[in-house]
């Protein structure tokens, strides 16, 4: 006789739609008890292979910590704010979430606000009510023929674009992210940001608040649109100045605004809440029965796969090596994500393809981290989602990235180990001296540069005077040049040169430089600690 297995068990601590807990039921013993204080979590927790939460139970260290069987924790949406990501991969938990079911929630939310903009829904139902019938006043503006920018063409704003393409409206989008070939296929021409606000009649905000993007779209910004731009936000409160969105609708420069966000939540007093031409929503973009039942359902079948021992789809965290792969490996994960992100810098264009080379013993090992790195470093400054071992291929292949990885087990010229990266034509190679992260080359030039600081990086004429005016300038600046190296392709041919400073460079400084004879391209480089 067949002895019976112990069906996993898996505390629900928040309110789950009930297609999610009919697929738990159907694998695992589930127990549902919300509104638990840390204390009666930490003291029931330890009897659970799972744990589900939204956003109100706070999945603390103390929690984690005493959950002696806990697998996982999956998190039914997409922030996991409430969960010490920390402390869990310490405890070697795997934390998953729900990225993709409110996608079409939120894509629709926006189409909504778009169609209240340009028909003053709000405003004339709020006069209807108040006993007016001012039809007049009320006059909108078709959709059709007009043209929609998006900013951020991921999940969200490649389904708003569908959308807005069969309203018969023209699609232009910018996103660093995307490649042309993936815009292509959506029919959306990407463009960059001062563009896209000259040209569009709307645009609508689907980036991810990170810092990069935070007061992106400012008062110099709202200066550069069309006349009569409407602007849609659904995305994260932070992105657009909401000081500098007030006045340009007071001021006229734009026709409307509508936003589903706001920098401080709940919004409370609020400049914008008291214009006539503002229309706001509490933060519902994804809050449809659809869509929570979605999310429910997703977050069920990551639970589970972690609980039957597979990879997830959507993991948060990545599980532990041992601990000679991480020694060995680390400063190489440091490498590519370096690599990557110096490359984004540099050309500030999307890529279709990456092509990883590995040399000598590195060849050998279990690279994955290191591509999962390369792949963060080029797609991390544009997504709040966490890039990690688990997720980096599905990131990657959600934006149309081709992933080539190639293995080269003799070492490179010169170095034991090494790692190049191809990227749309343009070559960068690396490996680690001591310990520490080296850039070698970049394109046809070789370098010998630590990958971390602020750089900036020319491509000039190799001429005389040249980086002489550059250090004035930065001397007048009061800008503190901590090393220089120049490299070049042949005497007084094209010269690339890094300087490595002390302080940040702005944009008068940049402009400057930018405006000395013989400078054919310049860029300032953050390249920051990256995760280990």
């Amino acid at each position: 006789m067949t002895p019976a297995v112990d069906r996993p068990r898996v505390l629900v601590a928040d309110p789950l739609a009930e297609d999610g807990l009919v697929r738990l039921r159907q694998t695992a013993e589930v127990e549902v008890r919300t509104g638990l204080a840390e204390d009666e979590l930490v003291a029931a927790i330890g009897d659970f292979d799972a744990l589900v939460v939204r956003s109100q139970t706070k999945v603390t260290a103390p929690v984690l910590e005493a959950g002696r069987r806990l697998k996982v924790v999956g998190r039914a949406g997409v922030g996991i704010d409430n969960i010490d990501l920390e402390a869990a991969t310490r405890c070697g938990i795997l934390v998953v979430n729900a990225p993709r079911g409110n996608v079409i929630a939120a894509a629709e939310h926006t189409i909504g606000l778009l169609l209240a903009l340009a028909r003053n829904i709000p405003q004339a139902d709020a006069s209807v009510r108040r006993g007016e019938w001012q039809r007049s006043r009320y006059v909108g503006a078709e959709i059709r023929g007009k043209t929609l920018g998006i900013v951020g063409l991921g999940n969200i704003g490649s389904e708003v674009a569908k959308r807005a393409q069969g309203l018969e409206m023209e699609v232009i989008a910018h996103d660093p992210a995307v490649p042309p070939e993936r815009a292509e296929q959506l029919n959306v021409e990407l463009v960059g940001l001062e563009e896209l606000f000259r040209r569009s009649d709307f645009v609508s905000i689907h980036a991810p608040l990170v810092e990069g993007t935070r007061n992106l779209i400012d008062a110099r910004m709202l200066a550069l649109a069309r006349p009569g731009l409407r602007l849609i936000n659904a995305a994260r409160g932070g992105i657009v100045d909401e000081t500098a969105l007030y006045t340009a609708l007071v001021e006229g420069r734009l026709a409307g605004a509508a936003s589903d966000v706001f920098a401080s939540e709940p919004v409370g007093e609020n400049p914008l809440l008291t214009l006539p031409n503002f229309i706001a929503t509490p933060h519902i973009a994804a809050s449809t029965v659809e869509a929570q039942t979605s999310v429910s359902v997703d977050v069920a079948e990551e639970v589970l796969a972690v609980l039957r021992g597979e990879s997830p789809r959507h993991a948060v965290n990545g599980p532990s090596l041992p601990p000679e792969d991480v020694a060995f490996l680390r400063p190489f994960v440091v490498l590519a994500e370096r690599l990557a992100a110096l490359h984004v810098q540099l050309q500030g264009s999307g890529v279709s393809q990456l092509e990883i080379e590995y040399q000598g013993e590195l060849a050998e090992r279990d690279v994955s981290p290191v591509t999962a790195a390369a792949i963060k470093g080029l797609y991390q400054p544009y997504t709040e989602e966490r890039i990690n071992p688990i997720n980096a291929r599905l990131v990657a292949s959600g934006r149309g990235l081709r992933l080539v990885e190639r293995r080269t087990p003799r070492p490179g010229p010169g170095y034991p180990n090494g790692v190049v990266l191809r990227l749309n034509g343009s070559e960068l190679a690396g490996t680690v001296l001591a310990g520490e992260p080296r850039v070698t080359r970049v394109g046809a030039f070789r370098v010998d540069l630590v990958p971390s600081g602020r750089f900036l990086v020319s491509r000039h004429a190799d001429r005389p005077g040249v980086v002489g005016r550059i250090g004035t300038i930065l001397g007048e600046a009061d800008i503190n040049i901590a090393s220089m190296q120049v490299g070049r392709d042949a005497p007084r041919g094209r010269a690339m040169m890094f300087l490595t400073v002390d302080e940040p460079v702005g944009a008068e400084v940049l402009e400057r430089l930018r405006a000395v004879p013989g400078i054919e391209d310049l860029r300032y480089v953050e390249l920051g600690a990256a995760d280990g």
